[in-house]
């Protein structure tokens, strides 16, 4: 089994604090955020940052449905680490200033075990590139939540 790996990262017209604020916000603005491919969307203890869990349905494709039970910890200012108590799968969200004052570059790195053989191929191969499509959409949604709106 291979470590399976995708990345993605936005620049935002906001401030850092204020991005990091939206995205540790499970029980409200976070659920604005998601795409359609997150279904069953659910906070079941905590909803602001550390020590939430929060459950999803990821539909990756049509037929390739993953159940998430998340963990979330804050390990470093600006950061939330998502672990699925589900399976091997570890989302690292980031928040650093920007190139411009005012700015924030945020960054989703998730990574797990990847399956064995053909089909493990093709998860290496496929996975990374679509969960990246999946993550851009809500890196838009977090842009649109989040620009001018200093303060918010």
């Amino acid at each position: 089994m291979a470590q399976v790996e995708a990345t993605t990262q936005r620049e935002i017209a906001a401030r850092p604090e204020d991005v990091f604020d939206a995205l540790a916000d499970y029980s409200g603005t976070r659920g604005r955020l998601l795409p359609g491919q997150f279904g069953e969307y659910e906070v079941r203890e905590g909803g602001d940052g550390k020590g939430t869990l929060v459950h999803w349905k990821l539909r990756a494709t049509s037929k390739r449905v993953r159940d998430c039970l998340m963990e979330v910890d804050e390990p470093m200012e600006g950061q939330l680490v998502e672990r699925d108590r589900n399976s091997s799968m570890v989302t690292t969200w980031t928040v650093t200033p920007g190139s411009a004052e005012g700015t924030s570059r945020v960054t989703v790195a998730t990574a797990w075990k990847g399956a064995g053989g053909v089909g493990g191929f093709f998860e290496r191969a496929f996975a990374p590139k679509g969960l990246a499509r999946i993550y851009d959409e809500l890196l838009a949604n977090l842009a649109a939540e989040t620009e001018g709106r200093a303060g918010a």
